[in-house]
């Protein structure tokens, strides 16, 4: 593990953006995807953990935090940063307005048992 120090609030919220700003790209990025039909959800996962040493890939982990809680993070970033590209992909769209939020309704990119 290593330590950052951050002394002041304006490289407190730089290192928050920055780690959003590529939390974000990430996970749009693996649901264009599935959308695009490049490659089924543990595929792209199981790439990333194993390309990147991630402990879980960035659908598992989208879903883990809440595909709603995903778009409305990639829409703050949107309209504060002003750039189209970080609009949410319009799959997590869909599967936010089906109710499909990940582990915390049973559903998301993957099915979890109640």
């Amino acid at each position: 593990m290593r330590l950052l120090l951050v002394d002041d609030d304006a490289g407190l919220r730089a290192l928050l953006r920055t780690t959003l700003e590529v939390v974000d790209v990430e996970l749009d990025e693996a649901a264009y995807a599935v959308l695009e039909g490049v490659a089924e959800p543990e595929a792209i996962d199981t790439i990333a953990k194993l390309g990147f040493a991630h402990p879980l890939g960035p659908l598992a982990l989208a879903d883990l935090i809440g595909l709603d809680t995903c778009v409305a993070i990639m829409e703050v970033l949107q309209k504060g940063l002003g750039d189209p590209k970080y609009a949410p992909c319009p799959l997590l769209r869909q599967y936010v307005q089906a109710g499909r939020l990940g582990r915390k309704s049973g559903r998301g990119f993957y099915i979890y048992p109640g």
